[in-house]
């Protein structure tokens, strides 16, 4: 079901086996908060202010996703970057980069990566803190099915409702390697559909790969039927087909294939982590993410919302989109 979350980190915490060194925050006497080891050693010195509660003492996170340090408040005595929302770190105490400012927060990830801002340009990083695309255009959205939309020369402009629009420039559209891509003359159903311009499907997989998406195609008209059982417009069955695609591979530190949700016009619907699963490097085990960032079984995920589902409608009994829990 559709639910408007608004969480900084869309990240799952699954811990390791392996061990790794014990970093905690400190606070220093004038309410400024940095990074220890176990030891007691600083890693990062106390220079940042804080917004989000952090404790004398709490540890930093650890697990899948969790390999660099964000602080969210500004540096003492340092003027933040155009456009950034606070300071990335590794956790052996390297700034990285500061995060593109995004819903009054750091950018989220999207597709396996996230903006970060260097000298007015802005480019992307990956989970691990490397930069895969540098930053070099005025504005770029988040990656959407593959592709970005990037500006030169453009500015940001108030509107009446407080937030900023893009205005001006040389518009153009970039792959996951941040080429320029052109639309095709040619194109088919698969490909992305931008303001009437067709750019060539993005994703290709291994055998083992498509048999992961299998599993999702299994399930992909209850999946549906849950998360559309709340739009009071009527929707048609071709509408309302979900597409799956794997945008994340297992790699350091992220030992999951990342399976995001699409509806039919190609818009990721696993930006708020509703239709966002993570698949075990084997394929035998998928899971999905809760509020709190932990990691639960498909199985007890799917149990639930199907409850929620015909709870909804039960009160709700003239809505459009009839609920059936009918996987066939």
């Amino acid at each position: 079901m559709n639910k408007l979350l608004s969480i900084i980190l869309l990240i799952p915490t699954l811990a390791f086996s392996q061990e790794k060194e014990v970093l905690r925050y400190f606070i220093s006497k004038d309410s400024l908060i940095g990074v220890k080891n176990q030891a007691g050693k600083i890693i990062i010195p106390a220079e940042f202010r804080d917004y989000t509660g952090i404790k004398d003492g709490e540890l930093v996170k650890e697990g899948m996703g969790n390999e660099t340090i964000l602080f969210f408040g500004g540096k003492r005595n340092e003027e933040s970057e155009k456009n950034s929302f606070g300071s990335v770190y590794d956790k052996k105490g390297k700034f990285l980069y500061s995060p593109f400012f995004f819903d009054n927060g750091a950018d989220y990830f999207s597709e396996g990566v996230r903006r970060l801002v260097k000298n007015g340009k802005v480019g992307f990083a990956d989970r691990n803190g490397t930069i895969v695309i540098q930053p070099k255009h005025d504005f770029v959205s988040s990656f959407n099915y593959g592709h970005a939309v990037f500006c030169d020369g453009c500015d940001w402009e108030k509107t009446e409702d407080e937030h900023k629009s893009i205005v001006g420039g040389i518009w153009g559209v970039m792959n996951r390697k941040g080429e320029t891509v052109q639309p095709l003359t040619k194109y088919s159903d698969k490909d992305l559909d931008l303001d009437g311009k067709y750019y060539s499907y993005p994703f290709q997989y291994s055998e083992k790969e498509k048999n992961i998406l299998q599993f999702f195609e299994k399930y992909n008209k209850i999946i549906s039927a849950v998360h559309y059982v709340n739009v009071y417009n009527e929707m048609s069955a071709d509408e309302k087909k979900l597409l799956f695609e794997i945008v994340e591979r297992p790699q350091e530190n992220f030992p999951y294939y990342q399976v995001n949700t699409y509806d039919n016009k190609k818009t990721n619907l696993a930006a708020f982590d509703d239709l966002k699963f993570f698949v075990s490097e084997d394929g035998k085990r998928v899971f999905t993410i809760n509020y709190e960032d932990k990691m639960i079984p498909f199985e007890k995920w799917l149990k639930e919302e199907i409850k929620q589902a015909e709870e909804y409608q039960k009160k709700h009994s003239n809505n459009p989109n009839k609920f059936k829990n009918n996987q066939n």
